[in-house]
């Protein structure tokens, strides 16, 4: 049994936990940083990172089977599934050397094994003791389930699609947020038929109104089936296959069942509450600084309320180690971080809806503009549809931007800094947009919003 003591002291190595402890690392602090399994976490491992690799082979799939239509000739023969897998373990392999070697040239000393907090600043990993004059929590997520239905067998979470080694016939997936119809994209495109449940009235209905109903639009085209407004009942399973009933009479026979109902937080067990950390329906309670009800221990992540990002981990991250370090950084509030669906089209969005602007401000305080991909020189080369739309306050800021269409979450950051600076289509209407660019349907939408459109009547 050793006691070990650090400056900071963080549980949990994935997004929010290695940023807390490498931006720590270059502010002077010694830190430890514990993880159960591998640094990187859920968004290296079985996150973000792996499902953008499959979208990537689902677009290279769709581009091949659309070949002829550009005056290439070739033939799509087939989805070689362990081909994809090495693709994607060697890219998450690579990535994963690397955050391994970063944490190590910056100092930060790596704990392997289950941490559980413990009072007085501490937590414990087997026999030893790891105390920091701060502990940074950031233990990451779970797949959630609903009430009754359990996983296992062919009722997959989207860890169990990663791993499965066959493109399924057909395929019913639970929950049309980020993680279904990402999967729902990366199947279609493998050739497999596809079903939305969504017990919401649309696709991504934490999006835009625009955005949904054109993603619905774009998926039906794709022959991606979905039911709406409908909740579900239960799942009966066979060696073969699924049977999914809902509650409105209806059900649907499948090859396998995912269950992509979103995501909970990984606090139970692990001491919290002993400690005296408050939980609210298991995620930890935090201040706007981050900071629980314990002196010296911090939230960050997915266990804090709100959105479950790896990139909004990394800014919290990196908050908390430089307020520890005794510097006054700039919290992003969450309705200002960039939000990305990567399915085809994708879906990219910040700052409010047109709804949300409504009744922040008024239906008549609120203005926005839509700029279809349709006059975009670039969307048109490379063969997406989707559109651009802008919600401003009248005769003030940018409110939101929300995008659709192929590769459009490239475009996004220009969309923050719009918000985040609370420019004015105005001041943005003078710069100049590459062409041909996708950037200058954006561009199209800040000089329609200033009086001048271009290529938009």
């Amino acid at each position: 049994m050793s006691d070990h003591t650090f400056d900071i002291v963080v549980l949990g190595g994935g997004s929010g936990g290695y940023a807390a402890a490498i931006r720590a690392s270059e502010l002077g602090k010694s830190v430890a940083l514990i993880e159960k399994d591998k640094v990187g976490g859920t968004c290296l491992h079985r996150g973000c990172i792996p499902t953008k690799a499959l979208l990537h082979a689902a677009e290279v799939a769709e581009n091949v089977r659309d070949a002829a239509s550009f005056g290439v000739r070739a033939q799509l023969d087939g989805i070689d599934v362990e081909g994809v897998r090495s693709y994607r373990e060697g890219i998450v392999a690579k990535k994963f050397r690397g955050l391994e070697s970063l944490l190590k040239a910056r100092g930060v000393t790596v704990v392997p094994g289950e941490g559980r907090l413990e009072s007085g600043r501490s937590v414990r990993v087997g026999e030893d003791t790891y105390t920091g004059a701060d502990v940074i929590l950031a233990t990451g997520s779970y797949s959630r389930t609903l009430p009754g239905l359990n996983i296992g067998g062919r009722v997959l979470t989207s860890e169990g699609a990663l791993e499965l080694t066959e493109v399924p016939g057909h395929v019913v997936i639970l929950g049309g947020g980020v993680i279904g119809v990402e999967f729902a994209s990366v199947w279609r495109s493998f050739g497999a038929e596809v079903t939305i449940i969504e017990a919401l009235p649309h696709l991504v209905p934490n999006e835009d109104l625009a955005m949904s109903k054109g993603l619905e639009r774009a998926f039906r085209r794709r022959g991606i089936a979905y039911d709406l407004g409908v909740r579900f009942q239960g799942v009966t399973q066979t060696g073969n296959g699924v049977t999914v009933a809902l509650e409105d009479g209806k059900s649907y026979e499948a090859d396998y069942l995912l269950v992509a109902v979103g995501r909970g937080p990984v606090t139970s067990g692990l001491g919290f509450e002993e400690a005296g950390v408050a939980l609210d329906r298991g995620y930890v309670t935090v201040d706007d600084s981050l900071r629980t009800g314990v002196d010296g221990v911090w939230a960050v992540g997915d266990i804090t309320p709100g959105l479950q990002l790896a990139h909004r981990g990394f800014q919290q991250g990196i908050f908390v180690a430089e307020q520890i370090a005794g510097l006054s950084p700039a919290l992003i509030r969450d309705v200002n971080i960039p939000k990305v669906t990567y399915s085809s089209p994708e879906v990219a969005s910040v700052g409010l809806s047109e709804a949300q602007a409504i009744d922040a401000h008024g239906a008549d305080g609120v203005v926005s503009y839509e700029y279809n991909l349709a006059g975009n020189g670039k969307s048109e080369i490379i063969g997406t549809a989707g559109l651009v739309k802008v919600v401003r306050q009248k005769d003030g800021p940018i409110l939101g931007v929300h995008l659709l269409g192929d590769r459009v979450g490239e475009l996004i950051a220009e969309g923050q800094l719009a918000v985040g600076w609370e420019a004015h289509p105005e001041d943005i209407a003078p710069l100049i947009h590459a062409h041909p660019t996708q950037s200058e349907a954006l561009g199209e939408a800040f000089l329609a919003l200033a009086g001048k459109p271009l290529h938009a009547l």
